[in-house]
């Protein structure tokens, strides 16, 4: 009998230029969100979810400076992501929680960019999202909440946005004792905001998405959407589960800016059609890119 051996399997290391971008990323993201609390959040009362949120409570009843609270009570979370998640994780989020800190004590004695709390809560919540965004997107985090949420996630059945908001719907109400009422429905507001802000900057403002058309005319609508869409497809053999024909799928990804077009061309060629379009996290590989169209 042969033996057999262990292939050798090694993690690739970042190469030092992606290093250098993702610490610039990180860095950027930690800026950003720094701006959206210390100019626009914390001088009018305003506060975010999770670990952030707290900080900025404890801060506000002890005169200790928010940086300091965002530094001590996210390290053992950056322990937990480290056991649970790894080291290039564990590393980007202690540099960007350490500029956050920076960052957050640098920015407190500048005065606020505005007092209309609205305009504060809005521009506040973009900001701030924005930098997390960018630091999620780059492989760190700058709240320790979320990583908590992916340890209890493998414990109990809901999902791990449920487990975050259910921990926000907490912090965001004590916002009520700790400043007024009215500061914890902004509160919320900004939240809200930040969170959109996420997703934008981490799915991209074009979100990928992938279409399944089954059609009699597959030929013809894979050809109107190599032509007008710019984008390759792949045909699929299917078969009808109740009458066992043989049925020709249409596999293609598109960005959400595409969706219309791509529907547009699917109801003039087959109105009958079926079609099903789902959001697509990530693409990588094959000949994504769009092709020019002449």
């Amino acid at each position: 009998m042969t033996e057999l051996t262990q292939p050798n399997i090694q993690h690739r290391k970042l190469s030092i230029a992606k290093v250098v971008k993702r610490a610039i990323a990180i860095a950027i993201g930690a800026l950003l969100m720094a701006t959206g609390l210390e100019i626009f959040l914390v001088p009018n009362q305003v506060i975010d979810g999770g670990i952030t949120g707290i900080s900025i409570m404890l801060s506000h009843l002890t005169g200790i400076d928010l940086g300091i609270f965002l530094f001590i009570l996210n390290l053992p979370f950056v322990f937990l992501g480290y056991k649970q998640i790894g080291k290039t994780f564990a590393i980007s989020t202690v540099f960007g929680i350490l500029l956050l800190s920076v960052f957050t004590t640098l920015f407190h004695p500048i005065p606020a960019f505005t007092d209309d709390i609205l305009l504060a809560t809005f521009f506040g919540g973009m900001v701030l999202g924005i930098g997390i965004g960018l630091v999620i997107r780059y492989g760190g985090a700058l709240d320790g909440t979320e990583i908590l949420a992916i340890l209890i996630n493998k414990k109990v059945p809901f999902s791990v946005g449920e487990i975050v908001m259910f921990f926000n719907l907490f912090i965001l109400s004590a916002a009520g004792f700790v400043f007024s009422w009215d500061r914890a429905m902004y509160s919320i507001l900004a939240y809200v905001i930040a969170s959109k802000s996420i997703d934008a900057v981490v799915k991209g403002m074009e979100e990928s998405k992938s279409a399944w058309i089954i059609s009699e005319q597959h030929k013809e609508i894979g050809d109107a959407i190599n032509a007008r869409l710019g984008r390759g497809v792949t045909y699929l053999h299917g078969e009808g589960a109740y009458t066992g024909d043989d049925k020709k799928v249409v596999f293609c990804i598109i960005t959400r800016l595409e969706e219309a077009k791509l529907k547009g061309i699917v109801e003039d060629l087959d109105p009958s059609a079926f079609l099903a379009v789902a959001d697509i996290t990530e693409v990588r590989g094959g000949r994504f890119k769009k092709r020019d169209i002449h």
